[in-house]
Formats: structure tokens, sequence, C-alpha cells
């Protein structure tokens, strides 16, 4: 690195790579724990009814037995269906009645929901002592689809009188289409999808002198320790919660669990270390699934393609307990302008129970949903038109110089170039050659059709914003350690965190060590969601970084006998001298040995959302005999703000642009109508792996952020959220020629050679 350069921006290795590819990872199941006892469930097997009684005798005498639990023999308080009021400014909070206890009372409302805990001395003993446990549940009508919920033919908590848990309707009476000379309107599926981490739900407890000490697999350590003091009536200090490593979260692990309750509340029970791993079967059927929306889309355009306003109806599926998924279509209509010049725009959403898995945050959370109505509405108007579906978006981008930008939906965007990045990805793609491509295929009739899809989007990160604490300590050798409140599950936080040090600091990576994910150690934060770390938590350690060379500066200007105003910090040799003479100069060592000690600051960093953006272009093949598609290509231009690290955000766009290319193709979570689930394993479920997916293409641009120091923006959702409409506006425009406007996800072969039969026919 030359004289004044930084190592921000830079394509630096991730230092955790080697540890976690070598087997050397933190993960619950490879903390020992001497004694410990393993917990199962037994869950329900009936989408709803009522349970009118639970024999477990029989269970209580198996083999390797420690304890039989149901819901009656703990006391451990059921929790609220949803956020706290005042959590997101004009979201109605939880309502008393709402309550999930962590096993079944009373009624199951789900397959999967768990109703007995068995707790035994090995794992293989819980399951087989679950077998003898005869549980007798009235089946009660089962509620699968969420256009019926909505219309409350049967309401699944009686004591509430709807199935509707929130309902959201935008101010004011304005007819959105006034003056449009052309409407277009489409029915819209975001279908149900599962997280899938590498990482099932685990968690580990042991309890001592009267404190617990909780290993779990969540994004936010911090939330589950105030939700573990708080359900178990202990004190915040009396529980310690550690999350070294995380083996994918995607949002499914962000929140509380309820069988992690009932782990350390068996821990502090039996006084004996208890651990708990969800098999993958128990991870399809019980772990927060993401999406799961219907809509319905108007947009009203004049004859030269410029939208006028757009109506976007929203029915947003529950599960069986709203939580998260009740806030979900807040953000859909925060986002319901997407990068466009929109005037006018009437939203309605209702949230719904339904008698199947609860619905939580994945990647996006509400965001992604609002970019592909958008997106299909824009292609179809394109095709309504007879416009380039290019030409229809940037006649409608937000332009660069109207930023700060405040939509008819309340979002105020920070800043912006979406011209920008829509010209790179369509100059990258050569755009022009591929529909000379396309065709020439289609004059020949060839069997397999070139599609090509657009999208172009924004999105918010830091959504519920919060302070972000963080503290960095320069240590007695010259070393240094930071401490962040934010944990990875595969960002990459320990490079980034020790690249901002550094910057500032003039310390080598190599000499920073980054701790996390220990409630005793770390700074109480957030977590890691939303995509706000490096707005915030980088940003957070910058400001502490900087404040230790303040303090530094004062113990440097007594060793070189000059003003502290004279005292210069040279990052590139991690030396103090005064300025123009750096002939006489101290190191950190130096300084940390006059001090006597190390020196250490903290730092405090609360902003407000930031707004990426970006655009994607997609090309696929689709075989016209079989229905089946194939990705060729994907270039992705994601604008982030200001990059810390190019390899992280390529890394994170590629990780992104897969699941949302799984969506658009593959994966669909499914019951029957009874509410069983027919995608309970990888055999069934279709998760996306390399062999379905080309090398992506990347693009970079920046545009940086005023809100905080870094100028950055978040980047950990923004590859799903642009790739999904791409890809299906690319299998879309394949269709075209046959009169085929529009078919939902997955773009299964069966589906789009269905569409095909009978449009042929």
């Amino acid at each position: 690195m030359g004289v004044g350069m930084s190592i921000l921006g830079n394509r630096v290795v991730r230092v955790e790579d080697k540890r976690l590819l070598t087997g050397h990872g933190g993960y619950v199941n490879n903390v020992d724990l001497p004694g410990c006892l393993y917990l199962s469930f037994v869950c329900s097997s009936m989408a709803h009814g009522e349970i009118r009684s639970i024999d477990v005798e029989e269970a209580r005498q198996a083999p390797g037995v420690v304890g039989v639990y149901t819901a009656g023999d703990l006391s451990v308080p059921p929790m609220p269906s949803l956020l706290p009021a005042g959590v997101v400014p004009g979201f109605p909070g939880a309502n008393e009645k709402w309550l999930r206890p962590p096993l079944a009372t009373g009624r199951v409302r789900f397959v999967g929901e768990p109703i007995v805990a068995i707790v035994t001395e090995q794992r293989y003993q819980g399951p087989d002592a679950g077998e003898l446990v005869d549980i007798d549940i009235e089946p009660l009508p089962a509620v699968v689809d969420m256009m019926e919920a909505a219309s409350d033919s049967y309401v699944l908590f009686p004591e509430i009188g709807t199935n509707v848990m929130s309902e959201i309707w935008s101010p004011g009476d304005v007819d959105p289409l006034a003056g449009a000379d052309v409407v277009i309107r489409q029915d819209i599926l975001n279908q149900r999808i599962s997280a899938a981490p590498l990482e099932p739900r685990t968690a580990a407890a042991s309890f001592a002198d009267g404190r617990l000490t909780f290993y779990g697999s969540t994004q936010g350590p911090s939330g589950l320790q105030g939700a573990l003091s708080g359900f178990l009536g202990l004190a915040p200090e009396a529980v310690r919660v550690i999350a070294a490593d995380v083996g994918g979260g995607f949002g499914a692990k962000g929140l509380v669990c309820h069988e992690e309750l009932m782990v350390a509340a068996l821990a502090i029970e039996l006084g004996r270390p208890v651990r708990w791993i969800e098999t993958r079967t128990e991870s399809m059927q019980a772990l927060p699934h993401g999406r799961a929306q219907t809509q319905t889309i108007e947009m009203g355009a004049k004859r030269d393609g410029t939208v006028v306003g757009v109506r976007l109806e929203v029915v947003q599926d529950c599960g069986a307990y709203p939580n998260v998924a009740a806030l979900l279509p807040t953000f859909t209509w925060l986002m319901a302008s997407g990068p466009y010049v929109i005037p006018q725009i009437a939203y309605h959403s209702r949230a719904v129970a339904t008698t199947t898995t609860p619905v939580g945050a994945f990647r996006g959370a509400g965001r992604p949903e609002a970019t592909y109505a958008l997106e299909r509405a824009m292609d179809l108007l394109a095709l309504e038109l007879g416009m380039d579906p290019v030409e229809v978006r940037r006649r409608n981008l937000i332009p660069a110089d109207q930023f700060p930008y405040k939509t008819a939906a309340g979002a105020t965007y920070d800043s912006g170039n979406y011209v920008g990045a829509l010209d790179r990805a369509v100059a990258s793609a050569n755009y022009a050659g591929l529909r000379e491509e396309q065709q020439q295929r289609r004059e020949k009739g060839d069997k397999i059709q070139l599609g090509i899809g657009v999208s172009t989007y924004v999105e918010i990160t830091n959504p519920i914003a919060g302070p972000e604490p963080s503290k960095v300590r320069v240590e007695l050798d010259g070393s240094a350690t930071v401490f962040t409140g934010t944990g990875p599950h595969g960002q990459g936080h320990q490079t980034s965190w020790a690249m901002v040090a550094s910057d500032r600091l003039g310390i080598p990576m190599d000499r920073i060590t980054v701790i996390y994910g220990d409630t005793d150690i770390a700074p109480p934060a957030q977590g890691t969601g939303g995509s706000r770390s490096a707005q915030m938590a980088g940003t957070s350690v910058l400001k502490a970084s900087e404040a230790v060379v303040e303090k530094a500066k004062h113990l440097a200007a007594d060793l070189l006998e000059a003003a502290v105003e004279d005292v210069v910090l040279d990052t590139d040799t991690g030396r103090f001298h005064v300025a123009g003479t750096p002939t006489k100069d101290v190191v950190w060592e130096d300084v940390t040995r006059a001090a006597g000690a190390p020196v250490e600051e903290e730092a405090f960093f609360q902003a407000g959302p930031t707004y990426p953006f970006g655009s994607h272009i997609a090309v696929v093949e689709v075989d016209t005999e079989t229905g089946a598609v194939r990705l060729q290509r994907l270039v992705a231009c994601d604008d982030c703000g200001m990059i810390l690290n190019p390899l992280l955000v390529e890394g994170q766009v590629h990780g992104g642009a897969a699941q949302g290319v799984a969506q658009a193709l593959l994966e669909e979570i499914v019951f029957d109508e009874t509410g069983n689930p027919l995608t309970s394993t990888f055999a069934d479920y279709m998760i996306v792996s390399a062999a379905e997916l080309p090398s992506f293409e990347v693009i970079e641009q920046e545009t940086a952020s005023p809100n905080n120091d870094l100028g950055a923006k978040g980047v950990g959702e923004s590859g799903t959220i642009g790739s999904t409409p791409a890809v299906v506006s690319a299998v879309m425009d394949a269709l075209s020629p046959y009169g085929i406007r529009h078919l939902d996800m997955p773009l299964a072969p069966l589906r789009v050679w269905t569409a095909l039969q009978a449009a042929q026919n």
C-alpha cells in the first residue's frame, strides 16, 4: 500500500475463511458440554385441531428418558405473536390475545407445532420415546389458502373474531389511475419459500451458580439475551448468550424461537446442560418461511409510457401465529414506488392467519415483494404499449439530480443514480446484440427460444434504526481489538471491521482481532439483519477508532513534547509525529506504555435508513418442447454506496442472486388442502445448487449515502431483490410470442410446458 492510500475499497480476502473451511468454526454443535442431555419434540401431525388428551406415561419409562413435559409442566410463559407497539411507527403492535405458547396448549395450528418435549441421555433416544406418546387431537377445519383466510369464512382465533392480523391503508382518497391512457392489471403470487440455512436451528444451555449460559444459532445475541431473561424471570446479567458462528440465517434466525426457550428452561429445571438440534424435516416444517404474499397490481400510464399511478392490493400470509409477517406489508407499502416517479399510489394490505407454518423475515422481508409487483407491471405495460422494456423503465426512473427524493409512499431516498445502473447493466449485457440473436431465433422457429429480462429496483436497508455501539482497544503490544454487537453469518464482518479499524489506526489487519457474538464481551446491539451492518456497525467502528486515535494523540504529544493539535498519525506506518517533522516519532507500543494500560474508546452511531438500488439483466433459454428453463447469464449492477471491500460485496450479490433465481425457477413450499406440508425434505423442495447457476457478472457502481461517514449502504439483500423479477421477466419474454403474458413462480418445466401447450392449442 502506497503513501496516503486507504485499505478501504480494496479486494481483501476474508480472514475468517481458513478457520471456517478447515472445520474450526464455533458452531453450537461443536460446543463441548460434559454431561449434556438432548431435547427433542413430539410435534403435531395435524394442521388444526383441539387437543383432547396427551398420554406420556409409556414414554417416561423408555430407555434414557430423563423427563417428558407438556405445556402444563413448565412455567414458561407464552410469547406475544406480534412485535411490541412502537418498534415501527404506525404499526399496531401486539394484541395480548395473540400469544403462542412454547408447547401447544388446547389447540394445534400447524403441522410441526411442538406439543411434548422429551429430554434424554442420548440424541437418538428422544425420537424413539416420542413414538410412545399418545396424543388425541380432534380435527378442526384447515385454512391453507390466504384468500380464504382473508374472507373469515372460518376464524382460527375465535377470541379475536377475525383472521386479519393487521391491515394497512394508504392515506388519502385518490384515484391513482385517473388520467391514464392505458391501464394494466395483474394478479401475482410471491410463493412461500424456505430459508433453508445450511445449519438448521440449534441451541444449547447450561445453568450453574444462578447463571444461564446459552449457545444459539442466532442473528441477534442481545435480543435473545433479553428474551431469555424476560421469559425465564432472570436478571439480564444472569444470562450469557454466545453465538460464535451461524451457518446461515437469511432473516429466519432473527427472532427468538420457542424451542430455544425450552432448551433454557429445561437446563434450569434439570441442572444439567441441554442441547437441541433441529432435523432438516423439522426445519422445513417449523423454521419461519418467507414471502407468501398475493398481490393485485394496477398500473396506469400515458401512451408515451409515463406512469401516472399505481394501485396495489396485498394479502400477506402470516401462517399460524402472526409475528414479523404481519409487519412485512409495511415495507411492501413503503417501497411501492420503487425507483420510479409515480405521482399517485393507492395501497391496501391485510395480513392473515392460516393453519400453516408461521412466516417471518426472509432476505428482503417485504421489499422484494414490492419490487416484483412493480417489475411485472412494467413488463406488462411495455408489452401493452409495444415498447422496449428497458425504454419504458428509463422513462420513469427518478433522475439523479432529484435526491433526496420523497415518494408518494412516504419514503425519502437518500441518493441514487438509477439510470446509470440501468445503462451499465444494459451495456455490459450487450442488450442490443441479445435482441438481434433473439429475433433470429424467432424467425427460424428454433425450439430453444431466447428470453431477455430486465429489472430495476430500490430497497430500504437498516429499516428499523437503532443505536449501534462499538469499542476499539489498542493493546499493550500495539495490536488492536474491535468489539462489535453485530455477528456475521456469511457477511465477512471480521474482515470488514478489521479493515475499517486498520484504516483509521494504521495497524495492520493481521494484528486486529474482531470480537462478536458473546453478550459478556460484545456490546449490546440490534444484531445483524436488514442489511444494516456496514452502514451502522462499520461507521460505529470507524468512530470508535477515531476516538482512540484522538486519545492517543494526547499521550503522543507528551512523548514528543509537542502540542496535541500538532500531532498527526501516519496511518501508512502506524507512527505518531509532529506535522511536518516525521523524523521523530512514536509508535502505538510507546503510547500504551506511557498510558500504562491499553487505550480504548467506545462509540455509538445512529442514523436513518439508506436506499441501495440497481439493475439486473437476465438471459434464459426456454425449451419450447419440454418447458425447461436454463439461465444463461445474469448481469447485476448493485449500487450499495461506497464499497468497503469489493470481494465481500460480490460474495453477497452472488449469494443473494442465487436465492432470487431459486425463487424464480425452483423453490416453493406446498401444502395440501388439509394443511399437510408436501415439501418437507430436500427431495421434495427444489433448493438451488451451483449446477443450476451460471457465473454471475457483477458490475460496480458507487453512489455515496449522505447518512453515514462511510457513505455505505446495505448489500446483503440486493441480489435477491433484483434477480427474481429479472429472471421471470426473461422467461416471460421468451414466451411472449405465444401470447403468454404472465405465469406465477416458480417457473418450473411443467408449468411452462403446460402454458405453452394451452397457448399452442
